[in-house]
């Protein structure tokens, strides 16, 4: 949130010097819990280790004991146990109609007032009147949404009016290298079905 504000005040006209309290939260041995460890969840915890974060996860099944062990995270049987202890809750699931707003008042009120939210995975997963509310009222410190419903938010939407929360487009997979690798993998799939080969990347198995 203060790397968005920062921008401002770093560009502005009216700026005439910076605030020495601009102070922001420390990533460092902070908790960072993951809702949904797939192989997304399981990359994001590899790269938090480096910041020697304290990893919790939440998913429906528990990743096996050496890949829990590869980057130090400890599996949260209940997400209510991960909600409570987390600095940065990280949303990282499919939406099913099970995850269709995961997050509501209840499991923020369970956050602590200092924590973060995130969400890469899609914007149905939180009640986003919920997070409105928690956001206004300091239930959290910030949230952070790279996914809304909808895309984009209507321009009077009150998500859009908070200093508390970045939001951006959709981009977590925008980049050449990305978008290449998704088109080839894409015409992979395609050609295993005409040749009656198996799928690379089945999304519902038979």
């Amino acid at each position: 949130v203060y790397l968005h504000s920062g921008c401002r005040i770093a560009v502005s006209p009216d700026t005439k010097y910076f605030a020495v309290d601009w102070l922001g939260v420390e990533v460092t041995k902070a908790t960072l819990g993951i809702i949904g460890m797939g192989s997304i969840g399981y990359k994001v915890a590899e790269r938090a280790r480096a910041f020697n974060m304290r990893i919790l996860y939440h998913n429906r099944n528990r990743r096996r004991k050496e890949e829990e062990e590869a980057v130090g995270a400890h599996y949260c049987e209940k997400m209510e146990d991960l909600l409570q202890q987390s600095d940065f809750v990280m949303l990282v699931v499919n939406l099913t109609p099970e995850t269709h707003k995961l997050i509501g008042k209840k499991e923020l009120g369970l956050m602590k007032p200092t924590a973060t939210l995130i969400n890469i995975s899609r914007g149905a997963v939180i009640d986003q009147d919920a997070l409105v509310e928690a956001l206004q009222n300091k239930v959290i410190r910030a949230a952070a949404l790279d996914v809304t419903y909808p895309e984009p938010l209507p321009r009077d939407h009150p998500l859009l009016k908070l200093n508390n929360i970045i939001i951006t487009p959709h981009i977590g997979t925008a980049t050449v290298q990305a978008i290449r690798m998704m088109a080839e993998e894409a015409i992979a799939n395609m050609l295993a079905v005409l040749n009656g080969q198996p799928i690379p990347s089945e999304v519902f198995p038979k």
